[in-house]
């Protein structure tokens, strides 16, 4: 950038003369570095330990879930409220956060963000009702919205475009080190010391990371960053988002042809087509249309949404396999599920690394290929499928997946203009939740459709007795998620072992079904990562790096 730019007020900055050199799209001349602040890779240990507490509890709050039930006598809808409260509160701030982060500085909406979910964090421990849980479990989504795409925003303004990749990449193994720890840890701490010590475990976490960014991160401005916020596209936005969500989060027990479910899903597409509208006449639009002429963008967006319908939509019914068919604990099941993980973590730098050398177009397309091979490897599976068959299928999926989430981020985030880095970060975490949502929904229906099928035909192959009346349809509710009830007193053990089998062969039937459905997804995802490219848009600094 010219020492002569002017910058948004009229005034001329300083030439940069021996201080560092000015950061492309940020206005004026930077502040001289003081010690460490601003130095890229301590900027990324600081936001990944922010980042640490919203991975970890994507996974530690489920296995507290039935200790809290059990502590505050909630019913299943209360508990369901703890995880759909944080996910609605989540997906639909996405957005509008990352504009903030825009318009007052990724520093500051960062450090908010860290203090406001470690401080809900603690409110849920000391919450001691229901009630009041669910309302600080809504607190922590819409700070841990804050928390996100800041953390992108800062990556993207302090490393220059040849080392975003590989800061990405480490991000990303920050996030697949946290998911995989959150059983493991949740199920100790609830174990040993109780479901509050699942939320305290935040504050010295958060007190961390905000002690660091005081001290580390750096106040990266855009020169055209916007100056006033778009409120009737936030309000349409996130009234459309919340329709979504709510639709798929309820369709599976109102059922997708119900009225209420088709209700929300037209309302949410009707929002959408009004926000679109809205946004190509608005002066300083929430999310700049322009950015999706971008075809790199708008494909990274799509395989993000794809990638994590396949992932999380398929993955869902693992824990359930684990548990309910193999009958194992939730730490043995995190420990059965580290292949996974653990693959992610060493892949995503590695997949950083390469992305950085060749682009993200090759390693996307054979990365999508292989989580495809590895879900369909998944859809094979039985009751009878050991260490060694379910390792070797997570690994891949981990090897698959790492360059995806690391690539498909940075073709986001890399090609977006710096001034609405906060926006593209925020997209990229709401194609994820939209994705994830989507993918548990619909592949919920596939696996429940092939699981109702199934049973009835399985039981008169095993020559079972007749199920009496209104029986069936709880025994296909709890087939559903791999539960083989009871059998009834004075049922001889070969038949009760015989009732245990169909349950178990009913569920992995349609469980194999979902992975396949997930597997032929990822082909097409390999389809469309063949149009992404890397970010053509000035990054931050090349110095200090």
């Amino acid at each position: 950038m010219s020492s002569q730019t002017s910058t948004p007020t009229g005034r001329t900055p300083e030439p940069p003369g021996p201080r560092e050199p000015g950061i492309p799209g940020v206005s004026g001349a930077p502040e001289p570095r003081s010690g460490v602040r601003g130095h890229p890779w301590l900027t990324l240990v600081t936001v990944a330990i922010g980042i640490t507490m919203v991975a970890l509890d994507g996974t530690i709050v489920a296995i507290a879930n039935p200790a809290i039930q059990q502590d505050l006598g909630a019913s299943l809808a209360d508990v369901q409220w703890i995880t759909n409260g944080y996910l609605l509160a989540l997906a639909v701030a996405l957005i509008t956060a990352g504009k903030l982060g825009d318009r007052f500085g990724h520093r500051q909406t960062f450090l908010l963000g860290v203090v406001g979910f470690a401080a809900a964090s603690g409110a849920i421990g000391l919450g001691g009702s229901v009630s009041l849980v669910v309302a600080f479990r809504v607190l922590q989504g819409l700070f841990g919205a804050l928390l996100m795409p800041a953390a992108l925003g800062l990556l993207r303004a302090s490393f220059p475009a040849e080392k975003l990749n590989a800061a990405i990449g480490v991000w990303g193994a920050v996030i697949g080190a946290s998911t995989a720890a959150g059983p493991i840890v949740g199920g100790l701490l609830v174990e040993k010391v109780s479901w509050e010590s699942v939320f305290f475990i935040n504050i010295p976490v958060g007190l961390a990371a905000l002690l660091m960014g005081l001290f580390i991160l750096r106040d990266h401005r855009a020169e055209k960053a916007p100056r006033s916020f778009d409120v009737p596209g936030i309000v349409l936005l996130s009234g459309a988002m919340f329709c979504l969500i709510w639709a798929l989060i309820k369709a599976p027990t109102w059922g997708w042809s119900d009225a209420s479910t088709l209700g929300f899903l037209g309302g949410s597409l009707a929002a959408f087509l009004i926000f679109g509208l809205w946004e190509s006449k608005a002066k300083e639009p929430l999310v700049p249309l322009s950015m999706f002429r971008s075809i790199p963008l708008t494909a990274g967006t799509v395989l993000m949404v794809l990638m994590a319908f396949g992932f999380m939509g398929g993955i869902f019914f693992v824990t359930f396999y684990l548990q309910n068919v193999h009958g194992m604990s939730p730490v043995d099941s995190g420990i059965r599920l580290l292949p996974l993980t653990a693959m992610m973590i060493v892949a995503s730098p590695v997949a950083g690394g390469l992305i950085s050398k060749i682009g993200p177009r090759v390693p996307l397309v054979g990365a999508m290929l292989v989580t495809a091979v590895a879900m369909f490897g998944l859809s094979t599976l039985d009751a009878d499928s050991g260490a060694a068959v379910t390792s070797l299928w997570f690994s891949l999926l981990g090897l698959g997946l790492a360059p995806v989430m690391v690539g498909a981020t940075d073709v986001i985030v890399g090609n977006a203009p710096l001034e609405h880095s906060g926006v593209a970060g925020g997209l990229q975490q709401a194609a994820m939740q939209v994705g994830g949502s989507l993918g548990t929904a619909v592949l919920g229906v596939v696996m429940a459709t092939r699981v109702d099928d199934a049973l009835p035909e399985k039981w008169t192959d095993a020559k079972l007795p007749p199920l009496p009346p209104g029986q069936e349809d709880k025994l296909k509710g709890a087939a559903e998620v791999g539960v083989a009830p009871p059998a009834p007193t004075g049922t001889p053990a070969q038949i009760a072992e015989a009732m245990k089998a169909v349950v178990h062969d009913s569920f992995i039937s349609g469980m194999g079904l979902a992975f396949m459905c997930a597997g032929v997804v990822a082909v097409f995802a390999s389809g469309v990562a063949f149009f992404t490219k890397r970010g053509t848009n000035d990054a931050g600094p090349s110095v200090h790096v």
